[in-house]
């Protein structure tokens, strides 16, 4: 007796809620299956594990997870595997972002530190937007080089000052050992 299963299958398929092709129907139980044309008759034979829904093949990933765990080696990425442009592949936007945000980040720690003040933070600030700085290390030396140039001219400018100083109480001594003297001229004239 071959009688088609068709309809069986349909339901089968519609109660199991997966596609024709994932039901598996008995076939020593052909005859029992083939009685069933309702949905109900259909769970039943489900229940007595008449009709089952077969399992999910197996789609393995470990081939690509090693492909993966290579590519992050550096392997197959030659020209000949490359599809996108450069551009399309790594856009230069992204890169200049990812660089001023490391530039950005270290400014304000800095700055919170107190290792530079609001107003070498401003213009470190801007020429980073303007493209001065190529990657953090450069950044760090200008900070460093900038630092000691500051210390440098105010220690010449103290050195200075104080000469100043010095300079300023000789000539009040000078002018008051003249005035001295003119003193003295004036009483040894007067006796």
């Amino acid at each position: 007796m071959a009688s088609s299963l068709k309809l069986q299958k349909r339901l089968a398929a519609s109660v199991l809620k997966c596609g024709k092709g994932k039901v598996w129907l008995d076939p020593n139980e052909i005859s029992e299956i083939s009685m069933a044309n309702s949905r109900q008759n259909v769970r039943k034979l489900i229940k007595d594990g008449f009709v089952i829904r077969k399992p999910v093949t197996i789609h393995s990933r470990s081939r690509v997870r090693d492909r993966n765990l290579a590519k992050r080696k550096g392997r197959h990425t030659g020209t000949g595997k490359r599809r996108g442009t450069k551009e399309a592949r790594t856009p230069s936007k992204m890169l200049w972002i990812r660089r001023i945000r490391v530039l950005r980040r270290l400014l304000k720690k800095y700055r919170a530190q107190k290792k530079i003040d609001k107003h070498l933070y401003h213009e470190l600030y801007l020429k980073a937007k303007g493209n001065v700085f190529k990657n953090k290390r450069v950044l760090q030396e200008h900070i460093f080089k900038a630092k000691a140039e500051k210390i440098r001219v105010k220690s010449i400018e103290d050195q200075a000052s104080a000469h100043r100083l010095r300079n300023k109480a000789a000539r009040q001594r000078r002018i008051e050992k003249q005035v001295d003297a003119h003193r003295q001229e004036a009483t040894t004239e007067a006796k």
